[in-house]
């Protein structure tokens, strides 16, 4: 099982697109929705959204995959309930970057003071990380050292930030999913 988590963009048509792509690694992919603007409620929703997800499912190695501001949410809920993740072009900032687009950003800050601490260091090895070299909204090296110590970092070379295309990726991706 494959639980997608989209961007900031939820109703972008490159979701649909991204699922069905997936479809290649795990033919159970499920998409993971939230409302994107209001954090202290998407945090709990998603809590209680993935393990229902997981109940659900006989897979011994369930992935969260999450895209942008998806990957942000991928990656907590991910450790949270102990399994995998790919995160695409991360948004690892919100509070600084998601200001005029969502009511509370700030949510997103407190969000990570409560969180386990040296998360990312208990979370070694349990993620994947796939960056576009020319990603147009965030910045991918910033993100690519902060996150190299913890999991593998794979660059793109053709994807802008909403990462339209995974196939060059999917074998990558099942293969970490697999082991």
């Amino acid at each position: 099982m494959i639980l997608y988590f989209h961007g900031f963009d939820a109703t972008s048509p490159g979701n649909h697109e991204k699922m069905r792509q997936l479809q290649f690694v795990d033919n159970d992919v499920r998409l993971v929705s939230y409302s994107t603007l209001h954090p202290k409620h998407d945090m709990q929703y998603l809590l209680n959204e993935v393990s229902r997800q997981l109940k659900q499912s006989d897979d011994p190695n369930p992935l969260a995959i999450g895209v942008g501001l998806g990957a942000y949410w991928a990656e907590r809920i991910g450790f949270l309930n102990q399994i995998k993740t790919v995160l695409v072009n991360p948004n690892l900032h919100p509070q600084d970057n998601m200001v005029g687009k969502i009511d509370r950003p700030e949510e997103y800050a407190d969000i990570g003071s409560k969180c386990v601490s040296q998360f990312r260091d208990k979370n070694r090895g349990k993620g994947l990380c796939i960056l576009s070299r020319h990603d147009e909204v965030l910045d991918s090296h910033a993100s690519a050292e902060l996150l190299s110590p913890y999991y593998e970092v794979v660059w793109d070379e053709e994807q802008r930030h909403k990462f339209a295309s995974l196939a060059a990726h999917l074998s990558q991706i099942k293969a970490f999913k697999a082991k």
